[in-house]
């Protein structure tokens, strides 16, 4: 597609192609602008946990044209259960999951990589859209023409716009905002994920083990029809990590360290870790900023405003996000001054009431753990009641661009 006649601003560098990226990109590139795509992995990143498309998300994706697609690959779920050390189940339900909610409830619970390919589809399928993968920003400089960006192995170029979308840990926000440190507020959990067989001949269903005196442990769901697992894993700290997040190796001797002597079946998992290609750990934290822009870059997702997988609404609020942010640029005819202070004023209050649901999440698995798994009352506090966070999820009606 053509750029919009008289369209400012046109040429738009995005870091990062999780989901927030390549979403915001199939928005610009439908509405005229030029997209490049910078991501410091060779391809679309692999693994992840399951995550949850809900409320406006839904509408979102509706509107790109992927709904039906989302849904044929969500994962597909009949159950959990809870085991002890043992591997005695302490309860079980055809209801809900821990990772997915209400069975029942029309949100999508779908892997992190096949919703990260759905979004590079659709983005590509909009128009052109220029990736460079195997490369990261290194310096940012903007004044009142553009920005120009320097890049560890392509040349330096301007962009009329930049967009941080690049996660918890964002390079994009450090460069341009200040240190991490300045943002970030720690939940006290560590939480890893990655794929391992389905040795334990799963049919649809997730297996989870609280370790005794504390609210979390370890647990695993099959996925693909079967034919793989998720595996979760996390611990409570007081203290806060300090570890290179690019040193995997490392990462995978904390969580043995942490959780390589505690029962029922996370031992032999964490064999299967160590082979993983896939496997991430991070914190349970959230992002807050009083502004999500600083002239012509901006961000986008967890970058601006990590909400935790404790709120369950990371995706939503990207996807989110990236239609706004894009429908705002759009709207105002590439004036990024307009458009971004639109996009924060638009989602403030959404994203404010989804980080709050977050220590609501946090609060329910803590009285699970005080129940000291007591009994199927106390037990079912483990799956959050989507219900009572109806208001909060949907609290968004969708512009018109």
């Amino acid at each position: 597609m053509k750029n919009a006649p008289g369209m400012k601003n046109s040429n738009v560098l995005i870091s990062g192609a999780s989901i927030g990226g390549p979403a915001l990109a199939y928005w610009l590139v439908r509405y005229g602008f030029n997209v490049t795509i910078v991501e410091l992995t060779p391809a679309l990143r692999i693994g992840g946990q399951a995550i949850d498309v809900r409320g406006p998300a839904l509408e979102v994706a509706e509107r790109m044209g992927v709904l039906d697609t989302i849904r044929d690959r969500r994962v597909q779920m009949r159950g959990m259960s809870m085991v002890d050390a043992d591997g005695k189940e302490l309860f079980s339900t055809t209801d809900r999951t821990i990772t997915g909610g209400d069975l029942d409830s029309p949100d999508v619970e779908i892997l992190r990589d096949d919703l990260s390919v759905i979004m590079a589809e659709a983005a590509e399928s909009a128009g052109k859209v220029e990736y460079l993968f195997s490369d990261s920003i290194t310096a940012i400089e903007q004044d009142g023409d553009g920005v120009r960006v320097t890049f560890r192995n392509s040349e330096p170029r301007t962009f009329d716009l930049v967009v941080g979308a690049d996660g918890l840990h964002s390079n994009t926000r450090r460069l341009v905002f200040g240190p991490e440190a300045d943002y970030i507020t720690h939940m006290g959990t560590y939480l890893s994920v990655w794929s391992m067989p389905n040795y334990l001949e799963l049919d649809r269903w997730q297996l989870f083990h609280q370790v005794p005196g504390g609210s979390w442990g370890g647990g695993v769901m099959s996925v693909r029809d079967n034919t793989e697992c998720r595996v979760y894993m996390g611990f409570e700290t007081d203290v806060t990590l300090d570890y290179d997040y690019r040193d995997i190796d490392a990462q995978k001797r904390i969580l043995a360290d942490r959780l390589g002597g505690v029962g029922w079946e996370l031992p032999r998992m964490l064999e299967y870790m160590w082979e993983a290609k896939d496997f991430h750990l991070d914190a349970m934290a959230q992002i807050h900023m009083d502004t999500w822009s600083d002239g012509r870059v901006v961000l986008l997702g967890d970058a601006a405003f990590c909400g935790s997988p404790l709120s369950g609404q990371g995706t939503t609020m990207a996807m989110v996000a990236a239609y706004v942010l894009a429908g705002e640029l759009k709207a105002a005819n590439g004036d990024h001054v307009k458009a971004f202070a639109a996009y924060e004023q638009e989602l403030r209050e959404y994203v404010r009431r989804n980080q709050e649901l977050a220590y609501t999440n946090k609060a329910r698995i803590e009285a699970q753990a005080a129940a000291d798994m007591g009994g199927d009352a106390e037990l079912d506090v483990a799956v959050p009641d989507l219900e009572e966070a109806a208001d909060i999820i949907n609290g968004l009606t969708l512009k018109e661009y």
